[in-house]
């Protein structure tokens, strides 16, 4: 505009005959310039049917030419068409290089054009265009900038309600919804299999970004969902990949807590993944940082999906144990439960708890007292081993 503001009168009066004079070989400056775009990319005629792009390329450059030699307070017609091009080729799908090129390239034919036409002229014709030369370009640049920036924000916009679209079918999967395709949709969308063998995670919410977020590591896929709660990642494996490869993908990227599903055999039993997966995670106590497995907390899943039969397991179990001091209750649960991960060894236990063999051995005799059980008949060993599990989910 400031460029505008320099022209002198005469300057203006001389460049706006020699736009007058070229707005009439518009069409065959457009044959030209879509015989170079075709050249420079055959990706315009995949984006864009030839008769509409001429159509639109002669409008745009009608404008163009107008606005050249336009007085300096006319509105900006040029810039207004612009920016409802960069929207158009965002949602065809054109890329903004391409975009780009265009207008420079119909810049140049423009201005060619202008200098033969006055080249033949008086002198004077031709420096008045050499002075208006800023001008021109400083127009291009303006268009080609307000194109790209509504291109960029129309593909932002476009990526936003994809990614929404998206997120609502896998939420309707996660959700169990059956529906008519749903699950055809969601893989095409996703570019996941239909079917094939799948597995849920279930993660404490660690609030990351991405909607979908790959990770790396012996072929699996990760598409992460984020949750009020929780985060929910979608693991598509090869055929023949088990858990343990979903384990070692997320070894080191995940703090947890967090419980992985059993195995599925499609996009369709998501629903009941998740819900697994959910129990899995259950399983884990309070002050947790591993991601496990349900088929490796079997009996502790079945203590944490019935919380009315867990608490009074607890109660029944270690009825007299939870009267004592907090102290005293503390050393004795700790005992139990370090000896159970040392598969009953005493001496395995001491060691951890830093106490002699006896000791692990008399606070175990202690609790068979308080509990009226014995550690050494199966049955009794799992009813404590089970409440020990429900008295630590509980959160006490």
């Amino acid at each position: 505009m400031g460029a505008r503001r320099r022209r002198t009168g005469h300057d203006w009066k001389l460049l706006a005959e020699s736009c007058t004079a070229l707005l009439g070989r518009v069409p065959e400056l457009v044959d030209e310039h879509m015989r170079q775009l075709a050249e420079y990319s055959p990706l315009y005629e995949r984006f864009l049917p030839y008769d509409q792009q001429w159509r639109e390329a002669e409008e745009a450059m009608r404008i163009g030419i107008e606005t050249i030699s336009a007085p300096r307070d006319s509105p900006r017609r040029d810039l207004e068409y612009a920016e409802e091009a960069g929207r158009r080729r965002a949602q065809q799908g054109l890329p903004l290089e391409l975009l780009v090129h265009a207008y420079r390239s119909a810049g140049y034919l423009v201005w060619d054009a202008l200098m033969e036409g006055a080249a033949g002229r008086e002198p004077e014709r031709l420096a008045a265009l050499m002075r208006s030369a800023t001008m021109m370009w400083s127009a291009v640049d303006a268009q080609a900038a307000v194109a790209s920036e509504a291109y960029r924000a129309t593909e932002m916009e476009l990526r936003r309600r994809t990614d929404e679209q998206l997120q609502a079918l896998l939420d309707a999967l996660l959700e169990g919804q059956e529906a008519p395709g749903l699950a055809a949709r969601a893989a095409a969308g996703l570019d996941l299999p239909e079917r094939g063998p799948y597995a849920v995670v279930v993660l404490r919410s660690q609030r990351r970004e991405s909607f979908l977020r790959p990770v790396q590591g012996d072929g699996v896929r990760f598409v992460w969902r984020m949750r009020a709660d929780c985060e929910v990642g979608v693991v598509a494996l090869a055929d023949g990949q088990g858990l343990d490869v979903v384990e070692r993908a997320l070894d080191g990227r995940c703090s947890g807590p967090g419980g992985i599903s059993p195995v599925v055999a499609g996009l369709g039993e998501l629903g009941r993944a998740r819900r697994l997966a959910e129990l899995a995670f259950r399983t884990c106590p309070p002050d947790a940082t591993g991601v496990v497995r349900l088929d490796q907390r079997m009996p502790t899943a079945l203590v944490v999906s019935q919380p009315e039969l867990a608490g009074r397991l607890v109660s029944d179990v270690f009825g007299t144990l939870l009267e004592l001091e907090p102290g005293d209750q503390a050393v004795l649960l700790e005992t139990l439960d370090v000896w159970l991960s040392c598969e009953g060894s005493a001496g395995r236990a001491a060691g951890r708890l830093y106490c002699h063999r006896n000791t692990v051995f008399n606070r175990l005799r202690r609790l068979e007292q308080l509990t009226s059980r014995s550690l050494a008949r199966p049955r009794d060993l799992i009813e404590m081993t089970l409440a020990l599990d429900a008295y630590r989910l509980s959160g006490r």
